[in-house]
């Protein structure tokens, strides 16, 4: 008992301590911080009281406090605020004992940036305030940086900090975007924080318009558009609408990716007006009009035909169109176009228009009026034809000659021709009261068409002369006509005008009789001879469709007087004979110049150069030289051609290149001025097929072809007579030696249009310089044609001098007759007969007898002709190191002259210097040809 009284007095005699650790506390808000508390003395409860003086309870969550034992509390505070600062007791009881400590806690507020949010967008223009709210025990003080530099506020007064410390920009500019630093220091503390913001300007959308006003076509398929540029940030977004309504993709309507440009499809006039182009972003949105205008191509909308008769009451055609802008209206009819208002002055045709109506009228309609109109409407757009017919009902118009020439014996056809409308035509011939045909009329004859009918009088007698009448109906009406029958006569004398002659030929120029007897004129006849040598030679001339104003006369001699005259010939027969004109041929001289006549080719680099020859001088062409070369270039060796040649086909010539091409006649009195030609080969293809001629092997193609008819290559007095009508030689040489454009002669037999064209500028016949020997089995009689009706005039027979026909004479194939009169001793005339050779003359040039081709190198190729012709022998062809004859082929001799080609001593005139020969020569089999022995260095092509 003595020991339990011990220990409760020595508790109740020992005070109780109380301590708080830490003994004091300042932390930042949002921080946490606990405080121990510590009893001695044997504490029975452990309290802790807020600033307030409330007793903190257990279980809170922002204060948290807790009983560790006996003697010990903790306190915890828990993301302290500012209002948890302030003095916190401990307070320790037990029994009637109490003891207690505090505590002082101090929170301060960190810089601390609550609303700072970022990008912050504005609309440029704006007064922009950039927000950015910070806290802080004590306040901060808040700086404002643009991309790094601190703000001079004095220096741009557009910026200033509010109140708030937020910064203002009046009249934001797109300039101002960026990013902007917002930063608190606190001096005391030395702390400083900052936030960064990035500001954005918008820009409102800005329209710009590529066209305000839009034209397009109506109804024709086409598509037009619209486009407007939207400029703005962020970029824009561009729609459409048209009277407040969307538009939208579809059928009708197309848009681009960004929708600036809208397409409108298959435009119509409905589509015309005001369309909105519309362009937004945060900014804003703007909107700009355009306008589209449809214009309409002319249309016709109502057109009809119509039906009359002739001379009745007027008749109106009526036109309407639509479009826009509005259509004007005309009419025509052929080539003739009407004009608004009265066409003649009668006013029988009237035409008048308002606005889209026009009509033409005619007041007395004729059968000429109708046919097929022609509606016809334009505008600015475009026009628009419509035919519309009129359709004249007229009685019977009989057309025709009224006037019949003929002859007795000679039958006549009169022609009653009818246009009517109806057709349906009854007509019929009377004489004198009575119907034709009839018992007393049995040389009268009729032919009907629907259209026409043809009377046949076979003038018998003098009383068959004389009226016929024609008569011919409709529903409509009748109508007659009478036509008249009258002697026909022979023609009048026609008129020589002038003649020009040459020194073997001559032109008559003449003008038509001034009566035709009633009957066209058939033919001409040309008589002529030498001044005082008796009778001359005839030539009849054949009337062309052309007419005929101008003849030939040919087998001249040279300086030589002549009279000439003629006479005309029509059915009837042949009238007088004009006044004989007196002339004199020239002198003996060299040819006159060929004249040429180019062909490009379809290939486009290859040249048919064609010649027609003219007056060889009074001494035949013994050849022909021809040059060619490019522009700027040399002359290719010079070609020596046969004097039957006609035209020279170069081939594989350089593609658009210019040429000169020079071809001239040569004879024995010399050569003739060069007949020039110029021209320019076609712009090389896509794809050429190379240099090789499509038509020969590689082997053959460097070669010449000549293809000579067989009667034009005489030579001496030994005739070349064979049955075919062309003989060609082909002279193959080798591919390697020259790459020169190919080279191809053809001969062909000369055109008798020469002689009888009128407007020749020089006749082309030939004529040996000397008088001839008589060769009696070369002598030839040559008969006048026949005329197709009987002639007035006596058939005179006569033979040509045969000095007067060269080795190639046009006059041996003249289709028009000729007519010689009788052989007259003192002044014989002969002529060369179409298959004979020039007789022997001491002007002749010798030709020296040449060896056989070889036959591996030579090809004749032969064109059998219908009929066959005399043979006649002929000295070997061409020339080789070793002669082998060849005997003449039973079809074909050919003359040494014509193949080989001998040059003169004289060169053909060039502008150059440079002149060379080529010559044709023979290649001898298994040997290579030398380019200086090549019959031609630039090869011609074969062709039969």
């Amino acid at each position: 008992v003595l020991v339990a009284f011990y220990n409760e007095w020595a508790l109740i005699s020992i005070s109780l301590q109380v301590d708080i650790t830490p003994a004091q506390g300042e932390i930042s808000v949002g921080e946490s911080r606990f405080f121990l508390c510590e009893v001695i003395g044997g504490a029975k409860e452990i309290d802790w009281f807020a600033p307030t003086g409330e007793k903190i309870e257990p279980g809170r969550l922002d204060i948290s406090v807790i009983r560790n034992d006996e003697t010990s509390s903790t306190l915890t505070i828990y993301n302290a605020k500012v209002d948890n600062a302030g003095t916190y007791k401990c307070v320790a009881s037990s029994g009637d004992r109490e003891a207690e400590a505090t505590v002082n806690l101090k929170i301060y507020q960190k810089i601390t940036f609550t609303n700072v949010p970022s990008p912050q967008e504005f609309t440029e223009g704006d007064n922009a305030i950039i927000v950015c709210d910070v806290i802080s025990s004590p306040p901060p003080t808040v700086l404002w940086k643009y991309k790094g530099a601190k703000i001079q506020f004095e220096k741009d007064v557009r910026f200033r900090t509010l109140n708030n410390n937020h910064l203002q920009i009046q009249g934001i500019r797109k300039t101002d975007d960026g990013v902007y630093t917002c930063e608190g220091r606190i001096k005391a503390r030395g702390e400083v924080d900052f936030r960064s913001i990035k500001v954005v300007v918008n820009v409102l959308p800005t329209i710009r318009i590529r066209q305000a006003e839009t034209n397009a076509t109506a109804d024709m398929g086409f598509s037009t558009l619209l486009a407007c540029d939207a400029d703005g940030f962020p970029e824009p977004m561009v729609a459409w609408a048209r009277n407040n309504v969307p538009l939208e993709s579809g059928d009708k309507y197309s848009f681009n990716e960004d929708g600036s440009e809208m397409t409108i499809l298959d435009v119509t006039k409905l589509d015309e007006g005001d369309y909105t182009c519309i362009a937004k972003n945060k900014a804003g949105e703007s909107e700009q009009e355009l306008s589209l205008k449809v214009f309409v191509q002319p249309k016709i909308t109502y057109l009809e035909s119509q039906t009359t008769t002739e001379m009745d009451e007027q008749v109106t055609l009526t036109c309407e169109a639509t479009g826009d802008p509005t259509p004007t209206i005309t009419w025509s009819v052929g080539t003739r176009v009407f004009t608004e208002g009265e066409q003649s002055p009668d006013g029988d045709v009237l035409v008048r228009s308002d606005a889209r109506v026009s009509s033409l009228t005619l007041k007395y309609a004729q059968y000429t009026d109708a046919g097929e109109y022609l509606c016809t409407a334009r505008n600015a757009i475009g026009e628009t034809a419509q035919p519309v017919y009129l359709e004249v009902r007229y009685a019977p118009k009989i057309l025709g000659s009224v006037t019949v020439y003929t002859w007795e014996g000679n039958p006549a056809n009169i022609s009653c021709e009818v246009l009517a409308h109806p057709s349906d035509v009854s007509i019929t011939w009377q004489r004198d009261g009575f119907q034709l045909p009839n018992a007393n009329t049995s040389n009268i004859k009729i032919y009907n068409t629907p259209s026409a009918s043809y009377l046949e009088v076979n003038a018998e007698s003098q009383s068959d002369f004389g009226n016929y009448n024609c008569s011919a109906s409709n529903e409509i009406g009748t109508e007659s006509k009478e036509f008249i029958v009258i002697p026909a006569d022979v023609p009048s004398a026609p008129s020589i005008t002038q003649v020009q002659p040459y020194s073997s030929t001559a032109q008559v120029l003449f003008e038509e009789p001034e009566s035709t007897g009633g009957v066209p004129v058939l033919k001409y006849r040309a008589e002529w001879r030498a001044v005082g040598r008796g009778k001359g030679v005839q030539r009849v001339y054949e009337v062309k469709d052309a007419g005929l104003s101008s003849v030939t006369v040919t087998g001249l001699k040279p300086e030589t007087d002549y009279e000439v005259k003629m006479s005309a010939i029509n059915g009837k027969g042949e009238g007088d004979s004009s006044q004989s004109v007196v002339f004199k041929t020239e002198h003996v001289r060299e040819p006159s110049p060929p004249i040429l006549e180019g062909t490009l080719q379809p290939k486009g680099n290859s040249l048919k150069v064609k010649w027609t020859k003219q007056d060889d001088g009074g001494s035949p062409i013994t050849h022909y030289l021809v040059r060619y070369k490019a522009v700027n270039s040399d002359w290719k060796p010079e070609i020596h051609l046969p004097n039957v040649s006609e035209y020279v086909m170069l081939i594989g010539l350089e593609w658009d290149t210019e040429y000169d091409v020079f071809v001239v006649a040569e004879n024995q009195q010399g050569k003739s001025k060069p007949g020039t030609l110029t021209f320019r080969t076609s712009s090389e293809p896509a794809a050429t097929t190379g240099n090789h001629h499509p038509s020969l092997p590689p082997p053959l193609l460097p070669s010449l072809l000549l293809c000579v008819h067989p009667r034009l290559t005489s030579s001496n007095s030994t005739h070349c007579c064979i049955m075919s009508r062309c003989v060609c030689f082909l002279f193959a040489c080798s591919q390697d030696v020259s790459k020169e454009p190919i080279v191809e002669v053809r001969t062909e037999e000369e055109a008798t249009a020469n002689h009888d064209a009128e407007g020749h500028p020089e006749p082309n016949e030939t004529t040996p310089l000397t008088e001839p020997e008589q060769v009696t089995e070369t002598a030839a009689t040559v008969l006048d044609l026949p005329l197709s009706v009987p002639t007035n005039s006596d058939t005179v027979t006569d033979t040509f001098d045969l000095s007067q026909s060269s080795p190639v004479s046009e006059s041996t194939t003249l289709t028009s007759s000729i007519t010689a009169p009788p052989s007259d001793p003192p002044n014989p005339f002969h002529m060369t007969p179409p298959n004979s050779s020039t007789p022997k003359s001491h002007t002749k040039p010798s030709i020296s007898s040449t060896p056989s081709p070889d036959p591996a190198n030579v090809t004749l190729l032969v064109d059998l002709g219908d009929s066959p012709e005399p043979q006649a022998e002929v000295p070997p062809v061409v020339p080789s190191e070793e002669p082998v004859p060849v005997p003449p082929s039973p079809h074909s001799v050919v003359q040494p002259d014509v193949v080989s080609s001998k040059v003169t001593e004289n060169e053909l005139e060039s502008p150059e210097s440079h002149k060379s020969t080529t010559e044709l020569k023979n290649v001898m089999p298994g040997t290579g040809a030398e380019p200086n022995t090549l019959t031609q260095t630039n090869a011609t092509e074969s062709k039969a």
